[in-house]
């Protein structure tokens, strides 16, 4: 019989997925626990081939990414001699950076005879597409977000990051490496309106350009919306389609409860 199997990191997108499919085959990456789902199967980048090999003989035909990983600290003593062959592609594809990275491993899958599916394929419903959800931006609200969608398409086209803080037009921040959570904190921390009284800001995300959007895709949870609220912001707006919201029901009380939008904004 067909199975999927679900390629797991951290957090919860994995349970989630995990609950939309028969009997999927949860494999995870040393190192990373996914939240609320037993793990079947643990492996490392170093015994790539050997893996491959398992997940056929347990009659898996599609695989889905999902989760938060970072790259692993690779231990040269641990290849075997089929993965040892692929570390001048990988180490080639890191060099290019995330993008680069995870096309290569979408090649390994495929050329190993295994279909990869997107988060959205498995659980369309996490996908919100246009529309507010909640809350009403204001028309400065509008043109901040727009302004911000503009720079992460930028910064996204050179693979850095995803998302991006605008107010009263300015850029207070954008996503790097240390991630959405930390760039938050800093405009809690540390960013200044240049009108105290003007708009709030916007926090906006969206995938980058180009991606391969079967992996990778941003997500918002309840946690993100609790720091744009201690960053001061009026909302959230985030590309239709194109962002996963795992607690669309939950978020959406929430940001109606601190007065914040959610905002899916045609692409």
């Amino acid at each position: 019989m067909s199975r999927t199997a679900i390629i797991a990191g951290a957090g919860r997108l994995p349970a989630v997925l995990a609950a939309a499919l028969e009997a999927p085959l949860i494999c995870t990456l040393e190192g990373f626990v996914p939240e609320g789902v037993a793990v079947d199967q643990v492996f490392r980048v170093e015994r790539l081939v050997p893996f491959l090999r398992r997940l056929a003989d347990r009659g898996v035909e599609q695989v889905c990414f999902a989760g938060a990983v970072q790259r692993p600290r690779l231990d040269p003593a641990l290849f075997d001699p089929a993965t040892a062959q692929m570390v001048p592609r990988l180490l080639a594809a890191m060099q290019g950076g995330d993008d680069a990275t995870l096309r290569a491993v979408i090649g390994i899958f495929e050329e190993a005879e295994f279909t990869v599916v997107g988060a959205g394929q498995v659980a369309p419903d996490l996908l919100p597409g246009p529309g507010l959800l909640a809350g009403k931006p204001s028309e400065a609200d509008r043109r901040d977000a727009l302004r911000a969608a503009a720079i992460v398409a930028a910064l996204g086209a050179v693979d850095v990051g995803q998302g991006a803080v605008v107010a009263q037009g300015l850029c207070l921040a954008v996503e790097a490496l240390p991630g959405t959570d930390a760039m938050l904190d800093w405009v809690a921390a540390t960013a200044r309106r240049p009108d105290p009284a003007g708009a709030k800001g916007v926090f906006y995300k969206a995938p980058k350009p180009g991606q391969d959007r079967r992996i990778d895709l941003p997500a918002l949870g309840l946690d993100t919306l609790a720091r744009v609220a201690v960053a001061g912001l009026a909302g959230i707006a985030f590309e239709a389609g194109g962002v996963i919201m795992l607690d669309r029901a939950a978020m959406v009380a929430e940001a109606e409860r601190r007065g914040l939008f959610l905002w899916a904004q045609e692409p």
